[in-house]
């Protein structure tokens, strides 16, 4: 059995951003439009006007000030309100693909590797662009990979479930190393016309190396202690856009075919299964919670990171023991635990611990430990 480390990871941020001025602009523009067109009706009571939103709002709902997304110009249109995002010929690297490269080619320069030198791809994503052939595989092709590639979606917690999957493959010695690369365009499943959810997501494609430690050559190096994972169901995060819905004609519902949430009921019952898992997780690990120096977690909303916390430890904590990147990004789906690992890594002294956790649609869960090297 062989000892797995994360030896490098990598950070695509798309070209744009958007702040919630400009995004409540033109939320507030379509709403005053949508009332004025439906004001009869509105005065009748056979149609709700529309609420206009505030940035405000959006800060003390989500924490979220500002997102990185891949087309600003179609979402800040009133008439349109989506990313325009032109669909590419077949023999076009796709828009994941093109994402996830980039990604890849810094987790490789982190860990001091080369294409040659990775056996495997994961692209781990709440949405995939195409049902087949797999994205993972496309990376694969694009990077000069040898070896195998498949792609998997556990919503938010893809990346956390992509990384023990991973970990498996070193252990076992199916690989010496695995790419696991998480590129996310939420944009393309948000309703910008939803009061509730317009602000929470932004895109963004991050990327690791999982290799066998006694290949490692990083500086950048984590020893993987341990992972867990756990699913339950749920509806209430949903996405029901797919293939069948050619298939159903007749009463279909358009609402659902974007994210829906039922945004208190989160909030209420994920937090404690959360801090629940990580708990169980370090006394598996024989690990006191106090000893934990950095918690990444998913950034989907600042007070669930917060109230996670303070569950674990039984009080607040300074910013820097869990670091926020959702204020700039948003709401990045599974990239975003790893997105804070990547950006606030590098002042941990060896032999510190962290916490690596995400949670989302399913519900998902998903706990790694890791330790500087």
């Amino acid at each position: 059995m062989h000892k797995a480390v994360i030896s490098g990871t990598g950070l695509y941020t798309p070209p744009h951003s958007i702040s919630n001025d400009e995004l409540v602009a033109s939320f507030n523009t379509y709403v005053n439009r949508f009332n004025d067109q439906h004001a009869m009706a509105i005065a009748r009571g056979e149609v709700q006007a529309l609420l206009e939103s505030s940035a405000a709002f959006i800060e003390k709902a989500s924490g979220i000030k500002s997102r990185y997304v891949m087309d600003k110009d179609g979402i800040l249109d009133p008439e349109r309100m989506k990313p325009r995002l032109p669909e590419r010929s077949n023999d076009e690297p796709s828009i994941l693909c093109e994402m996830s490269v980039k990604a890849a080619h810094q987790a490789l320069q982190r860990a001091g590797k080369a294409p040659k030198d990775v056996d495997a791809v994961i692209v781990a994503c709440s949405n995939l662009q195409r049902p087949y052939p797999a994205i993972a595989i496309e990376v694969q092709q694009a990077l000069g990979i040898a070896g195998f590639a498949f792609d998997m979606n556990v919503a938010c917690s893809s990346a956390t479930f992509g990384i023990q999957a991973a970990c498996n493959a070193v252990q076992v010695g199916q690989a010496r190393s695995v790419l696991v690369v998480d590129p996310e365009i939420c944009t393309g499943h948000l309703n910008f016309r939803d009061r509730d959810s317009h602000f929470i997501f932004g895109d963004a494609a991050t990327a690791l190396l999982v290799e066998r430690a006694d290949l490692a050559c990083s500086p950048y190096q984590f020893d993987i202690l341990g992972t867990k994972l756990l699913t339950q169901f749920s509806n209430n995060i949903r996405n029901n856009f797919g293939f069948l819905n050619r298939a159903a004609e007749e009463g279909i519902n358009a609402d659902d075919k974007l994210f829906v949430q039922e945004g208190r009921k989160v909030f209420r019952e994920v937090c404690p299964m959360v801090a629940e898992l990580i708990g169980q997780h370090l006394a598996e690990q024989h690990l006191p919670v106090e000893q934990v120096q950095r918690f990444w977690l998913h950034q989907a909303n600042l007070a669930m990171n917060q109230l996670i916390v303070k569950k674990l430890l039984g009080h607040d904590v300074a910013p820097e023991q869990a670091p926020v990147i959702l204020d700039r990004y948003a709401n990045t789906s599974s990239a975003g635990s790893v997105i804070a690992l990547h950006l606030h890594q590098d002042d941990l002294p060896s032999g510190a611990v962290g916490v690596l956790s995400s949670f989302g649609a399913g519900y998902s869960i998903g706990s790694v430990i890791l330790r500087k090297r």
